[in-house]
């Protein structure tokens, strides 16, 4: 089973008479665009982790800012909770609409809106997906180089501030949206900023809105950085004997300057889960998945360097190769890691976490994880962007059993914990959504909850901008 345990939060007291209005608003408005059977609802309630579905009340795709102005208005007017909704792929029950309301699905927004190759930026609507618009760019020269694995829509992307494989040499989506425009909770329209490069003109607002995740207002619009497709692009995997050799590998390839553009740890069990789903054949032992942009002649020397590196950690042999196919069917397996783990215990459903620590820290916490694991009488494949210290727990539990459930939520709290101790977070980029609200007192501080709050009040006074997120306003 893809989908993991099911962990209810309270269904909030909206007001059931005036969301009804607003979607008889709503329906006279946008016809046939409005959708209320059960099944689309809970399509667009949380599908892919342990939180419990919590469907809208109804689902309306736009088809242009306009259209989305005109829906925050309608539901603003009624006090409706609205729930933005890319494609589904969040994790921590984002999506879900614990007081009910409007899912806006941004489908049909799907636009690339203007590129300019000589500025390396490009203008698109919030809906379209990641895969399509770097097959869009392709043919210019240039691509968007976020990769989270699966193919989310970049509005989504931006919303929770997610990363990925090349983050280590890409940066974060933080780093890669230049401007937005954002419809905020009384249906006006915010522009964050321009398309220069940099600028010191007020407050960032462009980043106050990236990871707000639907709460402080409805992306419409982005602006992209863009990167120049490299000349030569070589991939390949290391095998290590220990996962502490592999991120003492990773940490002394990001000191020695070695550019490299991804770096991704499988543990051993891991790497036997993506055997069995991708038909690779790798040795079964903790190794790495990396790739190396530039020159041919660069990208020969960075692949000589880390071997050396992994030699004098007792790791290798370093196997890469450039051709295309060989790369695609590597990073293929590599983005499937989290279903191929399904094989490894079959009838048994999935419960991901993710955190992140300093990378100088990461191989004390990963080993420490393991030992975690093993005494928790658990399974439990490692899988992560070690290049920047995050890493990624699937824990595969017998949901009949409640004992394990128990050790199973035990382990994840454990694990925020360390991350937390080292000075890390609680989530490197699965974000906050329902399911990690909790920790954010830990890691942030009362002072800093209380100053999301005012931001969140300020902007939303009427708590209708997915509701029910990050913080809880009293």
């Amino acid at each position: 089973m893809v989908l993991a345990v099911k962990e209810n939060f309270p269904q909030a007291a909206g007001d059931p008479k005036a969301v009804a209005a607003a979607i008889t608003a709503l329906t006279a408005s946008f016809g046939n665009r409005v959708v209320t059977s059960r099944a689309v609802r809970e399509q667009h309630g949380n599908t892919l982790t342990w939180i419990a579905n919590q469907p809208p009340d109804a689902v309306v795709f736009p088809q242009s800012t306009e259209d989305v102005q005109a829906i925050v208005r309608i539901c603003a007017s009624h006090h409706a909770p609205i729930i933005p909704f890319g494609t589904g792929t969040s994790l921590e029950g984002h999506v879900n609409a614990p007081q009910g309301g409007v899912s806006i699905d941004f489908r049909d927004m799907n636009k690339v809106l203007a590129v300019h190759v000589e500025d390396l930026d490009c203008v698109i609507e919030p809906g379209i997906q990641r895969k399509a618009l770097n097959e869009y760019l392709r043919d210019q020269g240039v691509f968007f180089p976020i990769d989270p694995g699966a193919d989310a829509s970049l509005g989504g992307m931006a919303a929770t501030r997610c990363s990925g494989t090349n983050a280590v040499r890409y940066g974060t989506m933080k780093d890669n949206v230049i401007a937005l425009k954002v419809v905020l909770a009384n249906g006006e329209l915010m522009t964050t900023a321009r398309r220069a490069k940099k600028t010191s003109a007020g407050y960032d607002l462009t980043r106050l809105i990236i990871g707000s995740e639907g709460t402080l207002g409805v992306i419409t619009e982005l602006t992209l950085k863009l990167a120049g497709i490299p000349e030569a692009i070589a991939a390949g995997v290391c095998p290590f004997p220990t996962v502490e050799a592999c991120c003492n590998a990773t940490i002394q390839t990001i000191q020695s300057g070695i550019p490299v553009a991804r770096i991704e740890l499988l543990d051993a069990l891991q790497v036997k889960a993506v055997n069995l789903h991708s038909k690779l054949g790798l040795p079964e032992t903790p190794m790495l998945f990396l790739e190396f942009h530039g020159t041919d002649a660069s990208v020969a020397e960075q692949s000589r360097r880390f071997g050396e590196i992994a030699h004098d950690l007792g790791g290798g042999p370093f196997d890469w190769a450039t051709q295309p196919e060989d790369r695609t069917r590597l990073w293929e397996a590599r983005h499937h890691a989290a279903l191929s783990n399904i094989a490894l215990r079959p009838g048994s459903t999935i419960v991901p976490t993710d955190v992140c620590v300093p990378i100088s820290r990461l191989a004390e916490c990963v080993t420490a994880t393991q030992r975690d694991i093993a005494e928790s009488r658990l399974v439990a494949p490692i899988v992560g962007h070690v290049g920047d210290g995050n890493f990624h727990l699937t824990m595969l539990v017998d949901m009949s059993d409640a004992d394990e459930v128990r050790r199973a939520k035990d382990l994840s709290e454990r694990l925020v914990e360390r991350s937390l101790a080292m000075d890390g977070t609680c989530t490197g980029e699965h974000g906050i959504g329902q399911g990690k609200m909790k920790y954010l007192l830990a890691e942030h501080g009362a002072a800093a909850l209380s100053v999301m709050s005012t931001i969140k009040r300020a902007l939303d006074p009427h708590n209708i901008m997915n509701p029910g997120k990050i913080v809880t306003l009293a």
